[in-house]
């Protein structure tokens, strides 16, 4: 394996998530002639001049960031991710990566406008993310929202949760999610249609923010996402 100050350590991008993989992640420059004719809009000449090292799947090499988001906003699932940012929380980054690669409707960050991108690692770039000054803001918003209104879920170990693992998830949703720590704010809880745990049975008292979003996301994937195309891949 490289040492951390190796020649291969150091070409690395970045934002290289496969740190065991190759030194370098993408694609060189495009070989042969560059494509032309219907469909060829959808690159960008610069990748394709100098090569296509971002963190994406092979369908998008070469593609320009808006041809990438207008060909997900014709496939985009129909589940909100929320999460509210008191704290700075770094966990939200994190959230936004994952609510992108399970292709979420829209990503919305209440409380404080600025927030840790770190996590992200780029892919808040693809989807879309809104602020909200608070909760309430956020409701209203879901409730204005073409084809009828989105309920807020707030997903969180509280007294009196129901279990995530056997409710029915509603097509249409927005998952709600608090700071790492306290968890959802009192307003959150007070405007959300109801609250959900995840099931533990070890001695700690709750799960990682981030790993929270993804079990409630993946259970929505299991629930409506189409697996039967082209459209879920992996890697």
């Amino acid at each position: 394996m490289d040492g951390e100050g190796s020649d291969a350590a150091q070409r690395r991008a970045p934002y290289d998530p496969m740190p065991h993989g190759p030194a370098e992640v993408g694609v060189g420059p495009w070989p042969g002639p560059w494509p032309t004719g219907p469909g060829s809009e959808v690159y960008d000449e610069q990748l394709l001049a100098e090569g296509d090292r971002r963190n994406v799947v092979d369908r998008y090499r070469y593609w320009s960031l808006e041809a990438i988001v207008a060909d997900l906003d014709t496939r985009r699932h129909g589940f909100h991710v929320a999460i509210e940012n008191w704290q700075h929380d770094f966990n939200i980054g994190t959230i936004v990566r994952t609510a992108n690669a399970f292709l979420a409707a829209q990503v919305h960050i209440v409380g404080n406008r600025r927030w840790n991108r770190r996590g992200a690692m780029v892919t808040d770039r693809y989807q879309h993310v809104h602020h909200h000054e608070t909760v309430a803001d956020l409701a209203a918003y879901l409730g204005e929202l073409p084809g009828g209104p989105v309920p807020l879920l707030g997903v969180d170990n509280l007294p009196g949760s129901l279990h995530l693992e056997t409710m029915t998830m509603p097509e249409r949703v927005c998952f709600l999610f608090g700071q790492e720590g306290p968890g959802l704010s009192a307003g959150a809880r007070e405007a959300c249609a109801g609250t959900f745990s995840i099931a533990q049975f070890g001695s700690t008292r709750s799960i990682n923010a981030s790993a929270a979003a993804a079990i409630a996301m993946h259970s929505w994937i299991r629930a409506h996402a189409d697996l039967s195309g082209d459209d879920a891949w992996r890697g």
